[in-house]
């Protein structure tokens, strides 16, 4: 029996995974909202639904579905994907749910994996509930949970944010993010496709937690350009978004060595310098000779 994948939510970690499994011989399907999105993904080889709440998939969506990834973020009612298909998604061998790191909360520094009680953590902030809720839900089913930390990749890096004039070195003294290549996501998830264990919790990140000051500041070298200056955090921060802040009101280290060892696989980008190497060198390769 061909395999076959249902993508909610078929964006930047999704449509690397499709593109892998379609070369190895599956069948996508994949939604979205957007029209132009969903014309992109017929062309990608992808058989594209739209959904959101409120629009359910029909029945038929799910025939011959095999395995479902959600990477449908929570709304404020709760998570779309859940609510609305339910009782589709008991019938499906194999389910996966993107979810975040944000959900241990702030740690002040300290080391978290999956073996951290959740329940024994500080409360997280909105975003880090919402997801806890979310996975609580998908759980149920029988899902596999992955927390993914920061992700960045080709097209989403602070290469990108440099060049666009957008990159800011905030100066917050011991805060620190934990970040993961889009490529070692998928990576991940492909092995656990054939590494069933429903209800587990994997964490995807790499091996170098660190300021997002030092991360800008290695794409400014890259690209041989000079880092914009540290702003100091007292001065920076009523200027920030909402989210922004949230982001930086929390602080963590995620390991992600015992997924690794569980699903049996490696890093091909350890930290965000051999990442943001590779991404640079990838372009370079793709550039057309003048």
């Amino acid at each position: 029996m061909q395999r076959t994948l249902l993508c909610f939510g078929l964006g930047y970690t999704a449509e690397r995974l499709v593109r892998r499994l379609l070369g190895a011989g599956w069948r996508g399907r994949g939604t979205a909202r957007d029209p132009a999105r969903l014309e992109a993904l017929a062309r990608l080889g992808v058989e594209a639904l739209p959904f959101e709440r409120g629009r359910p998939l029909p029945g038929a969506a799910f025939e011959g579905v095999t395995h479902v990834l959600s990477s449908v973020p929570p709304d404020d009612d709760g998570d779309p994907v859940f609510d609305e298909h339910q009782a589709h998604l008991r019938r499906v061998p194999w389910l996966g749910y993107l979810s975040s790191t944000a959900v241990y909360g702030d740690q002040r520094g300290a080391w978290v994996d999956a073996s951290t009680p959740v329940a024994l953590l500080p409360p997280p902030g909105p975003r880090g509930r919402a997801r806890l809720l979310a996975e609580t839900d998908w759980r149920a089913l029988g899902a596999h949970v992955f927390r993914l930390a920061g992700l960045y990749g080709p097209g989403r890096s602070a290469l990108d944010a440099v060049r666009a004039g957008r990159a800011r070195r905030l100066d917050k003294p011991g805060h620190v993010f934990s970040r993961i290549h889009v490529d070692d996501v998928v990576t991940a998830l492909i092995a656990a496709l054939d590494r069933p264990a429903p209800g587990g919790v994997w964490d995807l990140a790499d091996e170098a937690p660190s300021p997002h000051a030092e991360v800008v500041a290695y794409a400014c070298e890259l690209l041989g350009v000079p880092p914009p200056p540290l702003e100091p955090w007292t001065e920076a921060a009523p200027t920030l978004s909402p989210g922004l802040l949230e982001f930086y009101a929390e602080c963590r280290r995620v390991s992600g060595a015992g997924t690794r060892t569980a699903l049996g696989v490696s890093l091909a980008y350890p930290d965000h310098r051999a990442g943001l190497r590779a991404i640079l060198e990838a372009e370079a390769r793709e550039r057309p000779p003048r």
